[in-house]
């Protein structure tokens, strides 16, 4: 049952890699990579070509550093197949973000799969609490999304601002400053500003859009009155 997977190429999302070995009739599965969409039908797969005999299950979940709420599912999956098989089944070693999801759900980290919050007929109680619970999820799916943007923003945004450090003589924090001025002041985003101003120092660069080259003009004019 053991597998390897080598790591996904630079700037693609990692998927989910579930690998394991039996122990007399006890599989222990290990998935590595990130709980979203997918992640669900993968842990079904795998347990589907677990031995007949198998007679416990236990996930190390050490190795999965991102889930959003898809990760629910995943757990839906594992506690169904211990309820059709009669087994038991643990899902372990939580670790940084998907101990947080799991946190704010509500779930005990050490055994999610004992919290009433996966339970499918839950009290009004429960409910409402599920409920206010999946809106924050909802937040943090939102603030982990414009991590990953930022993230992968950053480069274009460190490239204009060594453009104007160059051509303006001004410090990293001035060129910041700069960028995020002129995209309040062109109602852009931060990125498209410094994807302009970067293709525009191009041998055959078109210079930035109207309104931005305006913008920037201000901001810098702006910086130079200081």
């Amino acid at each position: 049952m053991a597998s390897t997977a080598s790591p996904p190429p630079a700037g693609r999302q990692e998927t989910l890699v579930i690998g394991g070995r039996m122990d007399a009739d006890r599989a222990l599965l290990t998935p590595r990579g990130e709980l979203v969409r997918g992640s669900a039908r993968a842990l079904a797969e795998k347990l589907a070509q677990l031995p007949a005999g198998t007679a416990r299950v236990d996930l190390d979940m050490s190795g999965v550093h991102f889930m959003d709420t898809t990760g629910l599912e995943f757990l839906e999956v594992l506690r169904d197949h211990g309820r059709r098989r009669s087994v038991p089944v643990t899902a372990t070693r939580w670790n940084g973000q998907p101990r947080r999801i799991l946190e704010l759900a509500g779930l005990d980290t050490t055994d999610p799969l004992s919290s009433p919050v996966l339970d499918r007929t839950p009290s009004p109680v429960v409910s409402a609490v599920v409920r206010e619970r999946e809106e924050r999820l909802h937040l943090l799916q939102e603030e982990v999304e414009q991590l990953r943007r930022a993230i992968v923003s950053r480069p274009v945004i460190d490239q204009a601002r060594g453009i104007l450090m160059a051509t303006y003589g001004c410090t990293s924090d001035d060129a910041w400053h700069i960028l995020r001025e002129a995209s309040q002041l062109s109602n852009t985003k931060l990125r498209d500003v410094a994807e302009s101003l970067t293709a525009s120092a191009g041998a055959e660069g078109a210079p930035p859009p109207e309104e931005v080259r305006t913008a920037l003009s201000r901001a810098l004019a702006r910086h130079s009155s200081r």
